[in-house]
């Protein structure tokens, strides 16, 4: 049976993964547009910013982060005056430092979606008057619609997967910054072997669920349309 404290986990692990990928699903769209239709010299190092957290160690990452949150940093110094609180060990420093590093997960699924629409859809929107928000919403969105399920998906996955970057940041802290992940680490490194096999089985389900719910979906949307 799972304990408290793995009950604990999985929930703070749910949540952190919720709150990413909402906030992900909110500032991803404007940039992977940009970065698809922009023509600025800039662009490949802002492209490479983004993709960054693809290619660099999460400890890295986390390490970076963790001295950028700190209390003698700018940002950190910003913060503890802004909210009362620090960055370092908290809820709130795990959220930006999963948003930081799921952010190509999300952006580039949409870049690409954005990067291959026709541009004919564009224009007869222009000419019928539509403005930017009301190209997106009515025509861009509908069209790309499969690319935004994947991209949340991507990001939510890749969000409960994640350890060096948490472990970095979050430390381990019982119902503050202890997921799913650590917990999962915890009992390997304590022996506690049935209580690992149970969150492993329990996390592969949800995840193997997960993907055939949002492939089956598309899917079925795919049949839609070409049956249309």
């Amino acid at each position: 049976m799972l304990s408290e404290l793995d009950l604990s986990a999985i929930y703070l692990t749910l949540k952190l993964a919720s709150l990413t990928t909402l906030t992900l699903l909110i500032i991803s769209p404007p940039l992977a547009w940009w970065l698809a239709r922009s023509k600025l010299f800039f662009r490949p190092f802002i492209e490479s910013l983004v993709a960054l957290p693809l290619v660099l160690p999460p400890t890295v990452l986390g390490f970076y982060l963790l001295l950028s949150f700190s209390p003698d940093s700018y940002f950190g110094a910003f913060w503890i005056q802004l909210t009362g609180s620090g960055l370092a060990f908290s809820f709130a420093g795990l959220l930006i430092a999963s948003v930081i590093y799921s952010l190509p997960f999300v952006v580039q699924p949409l870049q690409s979606a954005f990067v291959n629409l026709d541009k004919n859809y564009l224009e007869v929107a222009s000419t019928l008057g539509f403005s930017p928000i009301k190209t997106f919403y009515k025509v861009v969105f509908p069209m790309t619609l499969p690319s935004f399920i994947i991209a949340g998906a991507l990001g939510f996955a890749h969000t409960i997967g994640e350890f060096g970057v948490v472990l970095m940041i979050g430390g381990n802290i019982p119902g503050e910054t202890q997921v799913l992940s650590i917990t999962l680490f915890d009992h390997v490194e304590t022996l506690q072997y049935e209580q690992a096999h149970l969150l492993s089985i329990s996390l592969l389900i949800f995840s193997m669920s997960l993907l055939i719910l949002i492939y089956g979906v598309l899917q079925k949307r795919q049949k839609r349309l070409n049956d249309a």
